[in-house]
């Protein structure tokens, strides 16, 4: 028997998961219903073949849930022809009750709709909290008729440890809710907004999808062990309702399939993968949209409140100033709009300030000679291409990020150099820990090292 408590937790976790989803997907059908499935499969045999436009057309009953999750049980059918608009919090929307025979797609052909273009796409955002540089939202843009935006403050991240400790502090906390916030303001000024739920991703994003009618889920990928496992299970729920699941990689400086080398073969010290990567090229950065395409108009979605330290289960009472003085982290401000203002002022730093020595860490200017952006990254408010761009343009010469000698930093090179230098560190953990994630296999190789010696 099992006496780990981390497997325990990640089993009950699976099992409450599971119901979830199953109390939003399944249901029993009544004799009605089931004599209207053998009809219309014996008028598929017996009768001959219709035209493609009358095979697509919805099914007479309509499928009608009432908004208690208490009274899933009590499903009753309505002939109406338009399905009732709701507010979806936590309930889904009635949707058309289709023959599995044509459960194939979602996509059907439409004379308004030349190019083929999704009628409503998903978009999760996760920590990728920007419109800048961001992959998933330009493709859910180019690609759809309407784009439903959705952050899920996932409660499993919230609350105690098996270890007693908090797994989300509260000045973590605020800081992403104020990103969170930040990101809604910047998605309403171009036309859009953003849907906040508390609630398990899969269980979220699939009452959102079959509310609106998506046709496909749009997310960055992500490394941990977690987030993995998060990502295969929102895969499996979703091709179990018809609707595609597209993943992308946004959160390195050196896209994942720019690597000289398979994921699996990556060198397990830095300075092996350092080694690999020299004269790599980085991507170019996506610009922001100036105009999103709107919301979908189908489901009647409300975007719903940010909640608040109280609703996460944390105090706020630690967040507050103490004898008189305000706590340590009060100046870091989260969102992209603060993230991009202190790049600016960082770089304008560095341009005014002339080379102190040759060390290279003397040049980092900025408080307490620190760029002091990393929590800004870490929530992907800032993006690794972009600042990389930026910096860029602050000096008149080629800046490597794998500049240097073999052994140790680059010897003689300015701060900038050394910031460049540290992201490229960033890329190797996030790298390293995606080799090692993967809930589907085990790797049998030697452990990462942060040598920066030998190839691996």
């Amino acid at each position: 028997m099992d006496s780990n408590p981390n497997v325990q937790e990640d089993s009950i976790q699976d099992v409450e998961e599971e119901a979830e989803v199953t109390a939003l997907t399944s249901f029993k059908p009544s004799p009605l219903l089931s004599t209207a499935s053998i009809s219309l499969s014996l008028s598929h045999l017996l009768l001959p073949p219709k035209p493609a436009s009358s095979l697509a057309s919805p099914a007479c009953c309509k499928l009608k849930i009432p908004s208690q999750i208490s009274s899933l049980c009590h499903i009753s059918l309505s002939a109406s022809s338009s399905p009732s608009k709701s507010s979806i919090k936590s309930t889904i929307s009635a949707v058309p009750l289709q023959s599995p025979l044509f459960n194939r797609s979602r996509r059907s052909p439409d004379p308004s709709n030349p190019f083929g273009l999704r009628r409503a796409t998903v978009v999760w955002f996760r920590n990728d909290l920007r419109v800048h540089d961001n992959e998933v939202l330009s493709a859910a843009h180019n690609e759809s008729l309407s784009v439903l935006p959705v952050y899920c403050f996932d409660p499993r991240d919230y609350g105690k440890s098996s270890s007693g400790f908090d797994k989300t502090g509260p000045y973590r906390a605020t800081f992403l809710l104020q990103s969170v916030s930040d990101l809604r303001k910047n998605l309403q000024a171009r036309g859009s907004d953003l849907v906040v739920r508390i609630g398990k991703p899969a269980s979220v994003l699939l009452e959102m999808a079959k509310a609106v009618g998506a046709e496909a889920v749009y997310a960055h990928r992500e490394v941990s062990h977690d987030e993995v496992r998060a990502e295969e299970r929102i895969e499996e729920v979703m091709k179990e309702e018809g609707v595609e699941t597209k993943y992308f990689w946004g959160s390195t400086l050196y896209h994942i399939d720019d690597l000289p080398f398979k994921l699996e073969d990556m060198p397990s010290n830095y300075g092996g993968f350092r080694e690999r990567l020299q004269g790599l090229e980085v991507r170019k950065t996506i610009k922001a949209l100036d105009q999103l395409k709107g919301l979908p108009a189908k489901g009647d979605v409300e975007v719903g409140e940010i909640p608040s330290l109280v609703d996460l289960g944390l105090s706020p009472a630690a967040t507050m100033p103490q004898g008189g003085k305000p706590a340590a982290n009060a100046s870091l401000v989260g969102g992209e709009t603060e993230a991009l203002q202190r790049l600016q002022k960082f770089a304008a730093e560095y341009r005014d300030q002339p080379n102190k020595s040759e060390s290279g860490r003397d040049n980092i200017y900025g408080a307490n000679f620190s760029c002091k952006i990393s929590p800004w990254l870490a929530m992907g408010c800032l993006s690794p291409r972009f600042m990389f761009d930026e910096l860029k343009k602050s000096v008149n010469r080629t800046i490597s990020a794998a500049s240097g000698q073999k052994h140790g930093g680059p010897k003689g090179d300015n701060g900038m150099n050394w910031l460049m230098f540290e992201l490229l560190w960033r890329d190797f953990f996030r790298f390293i820990t995606k080799k090692y994630s993967s809930a589907k296999r085990k790797v049998d190789v030697a452990p990462a090292t942060a040598c920066t010696g030998a190839l691996a």
